[in-house]
């Protein structure tokens, strides 16, 4: 499964995104991307990191642009921890949010996972409130809270978990809430 090609939401413009595998070589444009949605931006070290780890999964999506390139415009970076999948940043440059692209990329994580009893979980600013309704959309849950988690203004982070409980509206097979 090396790329896909996923219908976006009408936009005025709108062409479908390509999701393929995170590579190397665009770090410098998930970089600007970063700097350009995050507070906090990772640094370059973390996203080498994270692509070096034979057990994760990185993501982008792509767009075609004006010169007829396939452009990233999101990315996804996701790693595994014995049975459970975290997803650790996901992004979508400024101009291309609200067309389905953070979607796409989560169900093409789901089925590159190739479990669909796989745990995902994540951590979100509360104030995210566009970031929560996608993952709750996605069948993430709420199950707890990290306080003062983000270092740039010491907000507080929600922890979502989406598992086969939870898809079914339950907590019951999250750790440390359910039982598991």
């Amino acid at each position: 499964m090396s790329e896909r090609t996923v219908p976006q939401q009408p936009v005025d413009q709108a062409s479908p995104a390509k999701v393929r595998r995170l590579s190397y070589q665009d770090l410098p444009q998930v970089i600007a991307i970063e700097r350009r949605v995050f507070p906090t931006p990772w640094s370059l070290a973390m996203f080498v990191l994270e692509l070096s780890k034979q057990s994760g999964i990185c993501l982008a999506a792509t767009l075609p642009a004006a010169d007829g390139e396939q452009h990233l415009v999101a990315y996804l970076i996701c790693s595994r921890y014995d049975t459970v999948w975290h997803v650790m940043n996901i992004a979508v440059d400024s101009a291309h949010q609200r067309r389905g692209l953070a979607s796409a990329l989560l169900a093409d994580l789901y089925e590159r996972a190739g479990d669909p009893h796989a745990r995902f979980t994540l951590e979100v600013r509360r104030s995210n409130d566009v970031a929560i309704h996608l993952y709750e959309r996605e069948g993430f849950r709420a199950a707890g809270m990290r306080r003062r988690y983000y270092q740039d203004n010491g907000e507080d982070a929600l922890v979502m978990w989406r598992t086969p409980a939870t898809l079914e509206g339950s907590l019951g097979d999250v750790p440390g809430v359910g039982g598991t």
